[in-house]
């Protein structure tokens, strides 16, 4: 069997390639203007549909989202068959594929492809694809479609929908009729999965106070009110920031990447919130939470993802613990360098902690390797991931004593409750609300586990953000050489410093991120070490802050 080579270049002269852009595939798929995209979408629906014959015709997810990016930006990627990304191999493929600058170059590459990767031609090509709410998306599911019938690809249209529900579709889809099916394969099956979990974990407790949820004027405001009639009154909840229809919305001044990155409540809420009461953001495809409150001065508190991770782990140890599971479960937490530092003296005295790269990737892997593995970015993506073995002991293992049955049934609703395909908003908010609930926390009594260490990131525009070369996940500089020392010099000269400086994986910055026990010398540490980037790096005079000089 071979390409129906007719086909291709029908639709790749439908969809031609920008003459003047290089497209990369990365950690968060093709991501740039949506304007630009359509080529890209086309080429997309071509290779999912060989990724999903060179493993015998298992399903392969696309999502076509730009996440926590503004309006004007659209993305895809592809999800692999348990739900989890793209195996990193074939990022090179897809960013191969997508600058091929001709129709002839395309169908070369794509044969090339076929040849590397052993694809067989006549096993079957299974697809399920979803989109957010972004005006730019339905022309581009067009594009994909044509690329899905170019090589006769089965298709699913899943609509528009969560990021994360796309990726529990895969998983779910995948392991139908196993003894590791994931659940049903449907948006009733995914809500009944995790409100049922939840409700068995709450019940008996006192009821909730109602949760302000910011859904960023995303898809996730669709989600969240579906979610809604499945809980009930088991988790009462208000919706904000819900105009997906409203051009300019999406993200905008709202949803967790805000918060996070401006430290403060979106300003649509500033008469909506009361004191005491607790609020979470979604991002724009809800793969994201970020929790806040405001205290009794009305001050407000963010509760960021190392929070999430801190409150969430140690209640998993707790529970492991009251199971009589400690000789058999082994919870680890996995972080990056952006982790606060007071967050990782916390959870070091508790259970194993490692750093790994940035990158959801690095940390979906290392969490991996741990019977119960927590991870969370401080950007608030993240899950908990219990592999198989551990599956197996929870359903295997026999309790002793009343409190031994319930730790091991709270362990087993909480697999139910937890998305672990992928970082997911909803799903984390069942889970943190599970916790507040069992501890009886409000958002002071979970922000009072440990207190931030002051803050601060800085990017400086450099003319090649290649010459920047890290190790120890990250967290220090090879190259340029000498470098690396004179930031330590300005480390030491700050109380509690901590400062390391890496290369933005998608634009010519660099990162500078910086830390000390007050936030003056936070700040000054920071502004310090990015102008040593600055001064030794060849840094942009149009991009050097006032405070650099």
């Amino acid at each position: 069997m071979s390409l129906s080579i007719d086909a291709i270049k029908v639709g790749s002269e439908k969809h031609p390639k920008p003459a003047d852009i290089h497209f990369q595939y990365g950690t968060a798929g093709f991501r740039t203007l949506g304007g630009v995209l359509d080529s890209v979408l086309f080429r997309v629906g071509i290779l999912a549909a060989l990724r999903s014959k060179r493993l015998d015709g298992r399903t392969i997810g696309v999502m076509v989202t730009a996440s926590h990016n503004p309006e004007p930006d659209n993305g895809v990627k592809l999800v692999d068959p348990r739900g989890e990304m793209l195996e990193a191999s074939w990022e090179v493929h897809a960013t191969t594929l997508s600058n091929a600058p001709t129709t002839d170059a395309l169908i070369e590459a794509l044969n090339s492809l076929i040849q590397t990767a052993k694809i067989d031609l006549s096993k079957p090509a299974r697809v399920v694809y979803a989109r957010d709410t972004r005006p730019s998306g339905p022309a581009l599911v067009a594009a994909l479609e044509d690329g899905f019938k170019a090589i006769g690809a089965e298709a699913r249209d899943a609509g528009v929908t969560t990021t994360p529900i796309l990726h529990y579709f895969v998983r779910a889809i995948n392991t139908k009729g196993t003894q590791y099916s994931y659940g049903e394969d449907s948006e009733d099956g995914y809500f009944r999965k995790l409100s049922d979990a939840y409700k068995k974990l709450v019940t008996g407790r006192p009821p909730a106070s109602p949760l302000l949820i910011d859904c960023a004027n995303g898809v996730g405001a669709i989600a969240a009110k579906k979610l809604a009639n499945y809980l009930g009154d088991s988790l009462p909840f208000t919706l904000e920031n819900t105009a997906i229809t409203t051009e300019g919305a999406l993200n905008n001044a709202c949803g967790a990447d805000f918060v996070k990155t401006s430290q403060k409540l979106p300003p649509s809420l500033s008469n909506v919130m009361k004191p005491g009461q607790r609020a979470c953001s979604l991002d724009g495809d809800a793969d994201r939470l970020i929790y806040f409150y405001l205290d009794e001065r009305g001050v407000f508190h963010m509760l960021d993802g190392d929070k999430i991770a801190a409150l969430v782990a140690a209640f998993i140890v707790e529970q492991v613990k009251i199971a009589d599971l400690e000789d058999k479960v082994k919870v680890g937490v996995v972080q990056t360098a952006y982790a606060n530092g007071a967050s990782t003296k916390y959870l070091q005295e508790r259970l194993p902690v490692k750093c790994v790269p940035t990158g959801v990737k690095h940390l979906h892997h290392a969490a991996e390797r741990y019977d119960v593995g927590v991870y969370f970015e401080a950007n608030g993506h993240g899950t908990v991931l219990f592999s198989d073995d551990t599956l197996a002991t929870l359903h295997e293992h026999q309790p002793s004593t009343p409190a031994q049955s319930r730790g091991l049934e709270n362990l087993i609703s909480l697999t139910n409750v937890i998305n672990q395909t992928v970082g997911d908003a909803l799903s984390d908010m069942l889970l943190v609300e599970v916790v507040l609930s069992h501890k009886s926390y409000s958002g002071v009594e979970w922000d009072s586990l440990y207190v931030d260490l002051p803050n601060r990131l800085v990017k400086v525009v450099v003319a090649d953000r290649n010459a920047f070369k890290t190790e120890d996940a990250e967290r220090r500089l090879v190259s340029p050489p000498g470098l690396q020392s004179k930031i330590d010099d300005l480390v030491n000269k700050h109380q509690g410093g901590r400062s390391f400086v890496r290369p933005s994986g998608t634009e010519d910055v660099v990162r500078v991120y910086a830390e000390a026990n007050l936030k003056a010398q936070a700040d000054e540490l920071a502004f310090r070490v990015a102008g040593l980037v600055y001064d030794e790096a060849g840094g942009d005079p149009v991009s050097r802050p006032k405070e650099f000089l």
